[in-house]
């Protein structure tokens, strides 16, 4: 079997078999490039081939029959991935099944497993998704123009706000984050022009979030942008989270490193939005999700929700045709 996470920071590749699990492991530190088709094909398969004949090669796995790929923007941007990597992975290793999911499916799965309940994802944007099991429910991921309220991006945006607001001399104003944006970027007169031509504007401002929850032990202004954050985070989870039974809600992604600035109300808040709810540690990320779809595609125990923008399934059997599930 195979499982890729291809997310923001590059792509993972793990080779296995389903009764061994995960035999060795491959990353990539270049994120698969989107275009006017969406997520690239072609990039993705010239950064996959070489990894996967040197994982097959190390593991002795003759065959790669089934795979799982957890994809960045595939909800949104995944058209040409879907219509492509199928046929793409059938011809150069014998894929026949694959399984195509978005990456807040693979973070959930590696997160929970097949268990109903629901999954924040807090990186430099931010998603929650979640499910009984019987279809997938899922809130913001809008990016950082639209949403992705409470992410790092929406964090560090909300500092610099508080450090201008300081120089400015205006309310709501923090010296603490001043102080520390010009550590950071220089005069803040110059940051407009530093920050907006950007192409990679929501890794810089999500860049300048743990300078926000370092100020936050001391700075009344740090701590109340991280209670915001929580409130956020809780409302998202609250949106997706299943109503019946005891569902189990998890986090994960790197803005939990924070620690208990941003965990301590994060766990208040969905101690009062979730009461039913049962808060669990996440069990793996979502390569481990990957991992866990392709097993389980490969024994047939899948028992996830398929859905086309979230998690679907494509059989291959001959090199003249493919069928989705």
């Amino acid at each position: 079997m195979l499982a890729v996470d291809s997310g923001g920071s590059g792509l993972r590749v793990v080779v296995g078999t389903a009764a061994r699990g995960a035999l060795a492991q491959r990353e990539s530190p270049e994120p698969v490039r989107t275009g006017p088709r969406g997520i690239d094909p072609d990039h993705l398969m010239r950064q996959l081939v070489p990894m996967v004949r040197s994982l097959t090669e190390e593991t002795a796995v003759a065959e790669v029959g089934t795979a799982a790929v957890g994809a960045a923007g595939l909800s949104t941007l995944g058209e040409a991935l879907r219509a492509e990597l199928p046929g793409a992975l059938h011809r150069e290793f014998g894929v026949s099944t694959l399984a195509l999911a978005a990456d807040a499916v693979t973070a959930y799965a590696g997160a929970l497993g097949a268990r109903p309940g629901a999954v924040v994802a807090a990186g430099t944007g931010l998603i929650a998704v979640g499910t009984d099991l019987s279809r997938w429910h899922r809130a913001d991921g809008w990016g950082h123009l639209l949403g992705d309220c409470g992410g790092g991006a929406w964090i560090g945006r909300a500092g610099l706000e508080a450090a201008l607001r300081a120089h400015d001399g205006r309310p709501g104003g923090s010296a603490p984050l001043l102080a520390c944006a010009e550590e950071e970027f220089g005069p803040v007169p110059g940051l407009p022009g530093k920050l907006y031509p950007r192409p990679d504007r929501p890794a810089v401002l999500a860049a300048f979030a743990p300078r926000v929850a370092a100020c936050a032990e001391t700075d009344p202004v740090a701590a109340g942008i991280l209670r915001a954050a929580a409130r956020h985070m809780a409302d998202s989870a609250a949106a997706v989270c299943p109503t019946a039974g005891e569902p189990r809600v998890a986090l994960t992604g790197g803005l939990f490193r924070m620690g208990p600035v941003l965990l301590e109300p994060l766990e208040a808040e969905l101690a009062q939005r979730l009461p039913r709810a049962r808060r669990v540690a996440a069990e793996g990320d979502p390569l481990h999700g990957a991992v866990h779809i392709a097993s389980r595609l490969a024994t047939g125990a899948l028992t996830l929700p398929f859905d086309k923008n979230m998690l679907s399934v494509t059989q291959t059997p001959s090199r003249t045709g493919a069928e989705e599930i």
